[in-house]
């Protein structure tokens, strides 16, 4: 799951950012409109959250490119987050296709809350938790269990499991996990993947009843499935 949260108050852009990784999201931030309109355009998002008042170019004018680009890039959901909170700006905002409008200031749970449920909407499923044998992940607290225990995992060993277990039945290339796991700004190759994969399956093993497990397709990806898949 990654976000581009697009905010021009340095302070306010890496408290932001903590919360949200703390949260299991991977995070990349832009500080004006112009660079987030770059990115919009050659980047895949599972959110945008997007001040109003920016440089460069203002936030309206970053959805409405955004939203007359076409093509599934265009129907990223998106947040509008700001201090504008004017009747007239949000009933703009709203029309010109954001999913949501939270005025600043905020509470950061309400903030996480409707992060979620933009997230859960934007997956075309009302299925609030995806399993695969013992393992479970609830899309609304963001927590995997393991054979009835939570399972601890890392960031990023957490943004890898649940690109697997959110696409049942379904392989995952190298190149689509690298970029729901890393941001633009980390210092990772292609190969990194290989070694969070490799940690998530030693976790994977501590369970035998109704095990879970990833099976490497050569040449396609990998594939989350009951450790006893006839596959």
């Amino acid at each position: 799951m990654r976000i581009l949260l697009v905010e021009d108050h340095i302070e306010l852009s890496h408290w932001l950012s903590k919360a949200l990784r703390d949260a299991h999201l991977t995070v990349e931030c832009a500080a004006n409109g112009a660079d987030a309109d770059a990115l919009l355009h050659t980047q895949d998002y599972a959110l945008v959250i997007l001040d109003l008042t920016l440089p460069k170019m203002d936030g309206l004018d970053v959805l409405r490119r955004l939203r007359a680009r076409g093509g599934a890039r265009a129907k990223t959901p998106v947040m509008i987050l700001t201090a504008r909170g004017g009747l007239e700006e949000r009933v703009q905002g709203l029309n010109l296709g954001a999913d949501d409008y939270l005025s600043k200031p905020f509470e950061l749970a309400e903030l996480e809350a409707r992060v979620k449920a933009l997230l859960r909407r934007s997956q075309g499923s009302e299925a609030l938790v995806h399993q695969c044998g013992a393992l479970s992940f609830d899309t609304n607290t963001r927590m995997f269990a393991y054979g009835g225990a939570a399972l601890a995992l890392t960031p990023r060993e957490h943004a890898v499991l649940e690109a697997l277990i959110t696409r049942p039945g379904r392989a995952v290339s190298k190149e689509k996990l690298f970029d729901e796991v890393f941001a633009l700004e980390d210092d990772a190759n292609l190969d990194a993947i290989e070694l969070y994969i490799h940690r998530v399956r030693k976790k994977l093993e501590r369970v035998q009843e109704g095990a879970a497990a990833i099976t490497t397709l050569r040449g396609i990806g990998y594939l989350l499935q009951p450790r006893d898949h006839p596959g």
